[in-house]
């Protein structure tokens, strides 16, 4: 019992601490990706949209960075399921707040939209843990990206999200060591 332990202990300290080592040069090509394509997002926002509110710099797409540029291989950071996962969260999130009033109901619209933006993203083979964010802030969000409606889906989301995947193919295929999307999941 006591070699069954320490082995199990072994093999667990070299799982965990093989899965947590990264190469210094793939943490710089992180950060510059990550810098590239969220900093794009808010240049955007400030120089052609109003100051007064952030509706390009979504949160979600903070989490959907540290996927695409952080963890490449991912098949959660692959383009289907950035695109699927971001764009279809979003039309659910706006059909629920339209379907839902708002003022009153706005617990049950935040959880109804998560849980069904889940559901179509795992019909869809979309999964995108960001995209449950994408969903929750078309109904929570502000009044201004409650107002948009539908054009939330096009515009923050769909436009973002093809930024962050156009820095993406760019920075992540510069270095030798990385290649984005990961080979054979495109699509």
């Amino acid at each position: 019992m006591k070699h069954r332990i320490k082995r199990t202990y072994r093999i667990a300290r070299y799982v965990i601490y093989r899965e947590t080592l990264v190469d210094q040069r793939d943490m710089a090509w992180s950060f510059t990706g990550a810098f590239l394509g969220v900093g794009l997002i808010g240049l955007l926002n400030h120089f052609y949209l109003p100051a007064k509110d952030n509706l390009f710099v979504l949160g979600s797409f903070g989490a959907s960075a540290v996927l695409i540029y952080g963890h490449t291989q991912s098949p959660l950071a692959q383009p289907r399921n950035v695109i699927g996962g971001h764009v279809l969260s979003a039309a659910v999130g706006v059909t629920i707040c339209t379907l839902i009033p708002w003022a009153d109901w706005e617990w049950l619209a935040g959880a109804l939209a998560v849980a069904s933006s889940i559901v179509v993203m795992q019909l869809t083979k979309t999964i995108h843990p960001p995209g449950g964010a994408t969903a929750l802030l078309a109904v929570a969000g502000s009044a201004k990206i409650r107002a948009l409606g539908f054009w939330y889906v096009l515009s923050p989301v769909a436009t973002g999200v093809f930024l962050l995947l156009l820095v993406a193919f760019i920075v992540n295929n510069i270095p030798g060591n990385r290649s984005y999307p990961a080979r054979g999941k495109w699509w």
